[in-house]
């Protein structure tokens, strides 16, 4: 029999950055580092460094929640403020004595995220299409998680 050789792919595994790499690497670069210097120094594709100099403005701006070092999604403040009055909401039905699922739970951030939606004023239709927001299974699961809510499960 032949034996084949197996080529073992390399799993290119996503290296996440903190915030504070992410800001060591455009104050450098505002400093008048070249990226593919910065790409070599950090072992991150140049892509990557051009990706975090893109957001640059953004990454400036956010400040994490304590002790979060790492964050993946730069969350806008029309979801901080969806998530503060869904939880608003879920508290009053909680004190009604209602049952609450994932599945009406996740209506609801839908509707109210779609309210602030029309309430926020657009500069441009490319505004509009990144502002999507889906309540998928693992936004719900780390909205359960977050310590600033503390969302105590019934039925979930």
């Amino acid at each position: 029999m032949d034996r084949k050789k197996v080529c073992k792919k390399s799993s290119a595994k996503k290296k996440m950055m903190s915030i504070e790499l992410k800001r060591e690497i455009i104050e450098k670069h505002e400093q008048g580092v070249r990226v593919v210097d910065l790409s070599r120094q950090y072992g991150r594709s140049t892509s990557m460094i051009c990706s975090v100099l893109k957001r640059k403005e953004s990454i400036k701006s956010v400040t994490p929640a304590k002790g979060l070092t790492i964050i993946s999604k730069l969350r806008t403040t029309l979801h901080e403020n969806m998530e503060k009055l869904l939880m608003v909401w879920v508290t009053e039905k909680q004190l009604q004595g209602d049952t609450l699922t994932q599945t009406i739970i996740c209506e609801k951030a839908r509707a109210i995220y779609g309210d602030l939606l029309k309430q926020t004023p657009q500069t441009s239709i490319d505004e509009a299409s990144e502002e999507s927001f889906k309540a998928s299974r693992g936004w719900f699961e780390n909205f359960k998680k977050e310590e600033r809510y503390s969302l105590r499960c019934q039925t979930w």
